[in-house]
C-alpha cells in the first residue's frame, strides 16, 4: 500500500508538471472507492493551482474547487505527454494543456473526490480525524508523549491508526520501533519520555530517509515520472524474518498485529 513517504515522493514529482495546468478533459472509468461528485465536464477549462498532501490524500487546488486523491492499496499516478491508451486498470485521466494525469489502479481501492472547499463535509470526514504530519513543523513531541500516554493499545496499532501522527504505515512502524528500540507490542502509555523522544525521532529520520529514497517499492508503486523507489533495500527488520539482526545477530522474529505482519528484533526490542 503507498503510505506517506510514497505519496510525498508522488506530490514532489507531479508539482512541477502540473502547476498552472489547465484541465482539457477528464474521463473516468470504472467506479473507484468512493464517486468523484461532480459531472467530469465542469472540471474542464479549471487551473490546477497548486498541490499539497495531508495524510496519505494528495489535494489538488484548482481555480474553482479541489480534488483529493488517494491512491487506495494499489494506486500509482503517472503524468505524461506521451501516455499510451488508457487499460483496464486507468480508471483516471486528466488531460491537461501540459500532459495528462492518470490514476492506475488494479485493486479500485483509490479514489478521486471533488470538493468546493477544504469546509465540505467530504472533506472533513475524510480528513478530520487525522493525526499530526511527522514532516512538518507542527510535529510537536509534547503533543505526541500526550497521545501516546492516553492510549494503552500496542504501540505499533496506536501508529497505524493515524489517530496520533499520520503516516506512520506497516513498513515504517517496524523500522521505526526497531530504531527506537521498542517493541511493537508494548502499550503506547507505558512508553517512558526518553523512549517517547527516541521513537519521535525515529519517525521524523525514518520516514525523511523514506522520501530520499523514493519510497518503497515492493509490487508496484512508482513516482508520477516512472521511477520505483529503493527504501526496500535497506530496512533493518522488515521482511527480514529469520535474518540475523544487523545490530546484534540475533535472529528477526514476526509476529501478527491486527491481521498485519510485524517484524523485530527480540533482543534490540526488549520492552
Amino acid at each position: 500500500m503507498p503510505e506517506l513517504p510514497e505519496v510525498e515522493v508522488t506530490r514532489r514529482s507531479l508539482v512541477p508538471a502540473v502547476a498552472g495546468a489547465r484541465i482539457e478533459t477528464v474521463r473516468v472509468g470504472k467506479p473507484l472507492r468512493w464517486p468523484l461528485g461532480c459531472d467530469p465536464v465542469s472540471l474542464a477549462g479549471l487551473q490546477i493551482l497548486g498541490l499539497r498532501r495531508r495524510g496519505k490524500y494528495l489535494l489538488m487546488d484548482l481555480s474553482d474547487g479541489m480534488l483529493l486523491i488517494h491512491l487506495g492499496m494499489s494506486g500509482s499516478i503517472r503524468f505524461s505527454d506521451q501516455l499510451p491508451d488508457a487499460g483496464v486498470h486507468d480508471h483516471f485521466d486528466m488531460v491537461t494543456d501540459k500532459g495528462t494525469l492518470r490514476l492506475h489502479d488494479p485493486r479500485r481501492f483509490g479514489a478521486v473526490v471533488h470538493a468546493a472547499s477544504e469546509a465540505d463535509a467530504v472533506v472533513v470526514k475524510l480528513l478530520g480525524g487525522l493525526g499530526m504530519e511527522p514532516l512538518a513543523d507542527t510535529f510537536f513531541l509534547p503533543l505526541f508523549q500526550a497521545g501516546l500516554k492516553s492510549s494503552r493499545v500496542p504501540i505499533k496499532t496506536l501508529l497505524l491508526s493515524g489517530r496520533v501522527v499520520v503516516g506512520v504505515g506497516n513498513i515504517y512502524a517496524s523500522e521505526v520501533l526497531f530504531l527506537a528500540g521498542i517493541r511493537p507490542t508494548t502499550p503506547a502509555a507505558r512508553i517512558g519520555a526518553e523512549r517517547v523522544r527516541r521513537l519521535y525521532e525515529a519517525i521524523i529520520s525514518v520516514l525523511n530517509r523514506a522520501v530520499e529514497m523514493g519510497g518503497t517499492t515492493l509490487r508496484d508503486f512508482s513516482s508520477a515520472d516512472g521511477a520505483a523507489g529503493h527504501f526496500q533495500t535497506q530496512t533493518r527488520v522488515y521482511g527480514r524474518e529469520g535474518e540475523p539482526c544487523h545490530a546484534c545477530n540475533a535472529p528477526i522474529r514476526m509476529l501478527r498485529q491486527g491481521q498485519r505482519s510485524t517484524f523485530f528484533c527480540p533482543v534490540c526490542q526488549r520492552a
